[in-house]
């Protein structure tokens, strides 16, 4: 199946198993802006309690804080959004769509890119076991032309992005002869730069409001608290906060379901450092964040590092670590060394120091700072998409042959973590299933169902993620044994009632996936 028939399969699906929803759907719902279901909120509650109990709790020199999502507009002018927080924006004339320039650009590459993927791919069943994939690479004239094309149009979009140069943004997009996805045109309007911010009004009387701005990120929460924090925290340098929270931004494309949307809540940390040590963390964060990515157990070869080609003028290094979603590699999450540039600007516009004094030297400084950032939303759409399954099964006591959904999440993660099934609604049974259900429901999320049978009630867990389920029958009553059936296996075992809390808290402990 195409990867754009599964992105599709996994909307439907989110749609269908309570996970996500369109805002507002019974009035034709908003663009680019979406609802989480019973068990999406679960799910996203999940992975935000993963990144804390990653980035706080097992960091002693790391706290946290919730900064408001509304701040003094000044903070926006000192941190340069109201100036340059925009994107390069173009139009088609003939199908009136609009458009990211760099993003036409970028998918353009992507595509370039799939070629040296598939040349090296008919490589290898050609030449088998002997086949050498980076000479091949370094030497087939069809990968080294298409590699050099690259790295040309790369440079050109960097250098245009640099300048703020829109002509040439859009005299790539010429020369590359890249059409429009929805007309098939070249009809292009010129490039023009779009800001993101949304605006409003703080006020009671419309005459004497001032305009203030939903954020646009969270870090700038954690910049100009920087000193309440330090200080009242008694924390040394290097140390770093941490903060998770909505944040807003007016996209030009808003598309990719969940992936891109005007309303979306980040998980950032911005870590505090001495000048001159900047390297060394930029890289143990780059390692850090990889390995608790990784940690997921979901295919190394889904993620990859990723530099980044237009660097802010104050950053002296930036990448993202992408993930391979249906659509392809995206952005996941950033990493950022972004020097002293925010707090020295927050000094500058409000005329307060904010420097660290080092009693150990004796000294104050600015200090300087790397930043890890990721989206929320774009973390789960990344789980959803490695975890969703379709498989077939073989004929079984669960049902017929046919191919079932399971979403086989890290059990940690997963919106309901037990099933409790009795195998029919009578003889006791349900009286049985409620006391197990009773039991469990104080050490995770539960689900109790006693309508269908036994086969289709699995398949519904499966599509949702559940793994594990505990199926009380006939012989449950008389020598108080239960079935648990695991999720990715399908395997059954019997065993004591009174087990059943020890063996689910064993397997659903946050240590197996934090270590």
């Amino acid at each position: 199946m195409a990867d754009k028939d599964i992105f599709k399969d996994i909307i439907s699906h989110c749609k269908e198993y309570g996970f996500v929803f369109q805002s507002s759907e019974i009035y034709d719902g908003l663009s680019a802006v979406y609802d989480y279901g019973q068990n999406g909120v679960e799910l996203k509650n999940n992975i935000r309690e993963y990144w804390w109990r990653s980035m706080v709790q097992l960091h002693e020199n790391i706290v946290g804080l919730d900064a408001a999502i509304f701040m003094h507009p000044t903070v926006w002018k000192a941190s340069g959004h109201i100036d340059a927080f925009s994107d390069p924006l173009i139009d088609n004339r003939d199908s009136k769509k609009r458009y990211r320039a760099d993003v036409l650009i970028e998918d353009y590459i992507s595509k370039l890119e799939s070629k040296i993927e598939k040349e090296v791919e008919k490589a290898k069943k050609k030449f088998g076991d002997s086949f050498n994939e980076e000479l091949y690479r370094s030497t087939n004239p069809r990968c080294v032309e298409t590699k050099n094309k690259i790295e040309e149009i790369n440079s050109g979009m960097k250098n245009a992005l640099v300048e703020n140069n829109m002509e040439a943004m859009k005299q790539i997009i010429i020369d590359c002869e890249i059409a429009d996805p929805v007309s098939g045109t070249r009809n292009w309007t010129d490039v023009r730069q779009f800001n993101l911010m949304f605006s409003t009004q703080i006020g009671s009387v419309a005459e004497e409001s001032d305009t203030i701005y939903l954020r646009p990120e969270t870090a700038q929460g954690i910049f100009v608290n920087f000193l309440n924090v330090q200080k009242t925290g008694r924390l040394k340098i290097p140390f770093g906060i941490a903060q998770t929270g909505k944040a807003f931004r007016n996209e030009i494309v808003a598309r990719q379901f969940i992936f891109r949307m005007r309303e979306f809540e980040q998980m950032e940390m911005q870590f505090f450092i001495k000048p001159g040590t900047e390297d060394e963390w930029y890289n143990t964060w780059k390692q850090k964040r990889s390995a608790w990515h990784k940690r997921l157990g979901f295919p190394e070869t889904k993620y990859r590092f990723h530099d980044h080609l237009k660097l802010a003028h104050y950053a002296k290094a930036a990448c993202d670590i992408e993930f391979e979603f249906p659509f392809g590699f995206k952005e996941l999450e950033g990493i950022h060394s972004r020097g002293d540039f925010d707090l020295s600007q927050h000094e500058k516009f409000s005329g307060k120091k904010l420097q660290y004094f080092d009693g150990e030297n004796n000294e104050s400084y600015v200090p300087y700072v790397i930043e890890t950032s990721i989206g929320l939303d774009r973390m789960f759409l990344a789980i959803i998409s490695a975890s969703y399954t379709q498989e077939k099964v073989a004929s079984s006591n669960e049902g017929e042959d046919a191919t079932r959904i399971v979403l086989k999440l890290p059990a940690q993660l997963s919106p309901i973590k037990v099933a409790v099934l009795p195998l029919v609604a009578k003889d006791g049974l349900p009286e049985k299933g409620k006391e197990i259900f009773n039991r469990l429901k104080f050490d995770c999320r539960c689900f109790y169902e006693e309508k269908d049978t036994i086969g289709r009630r699995y398949r519904r867990q499966d599509a949702i993620g559940t793994p594990f389920a505990i199926t009380v029958d006939h012989q449950t009553l008389t020598d108080n044994t239960v079935t648990i059936r695991y999720r990715d296996t399908m395997q059954q075992e019997r065993i004591s009632v009174d087990a059943v809390e020890a063996i689910v808290k064993e397997k659903l402990d946050w240590k197996n996936l934090l270590k």
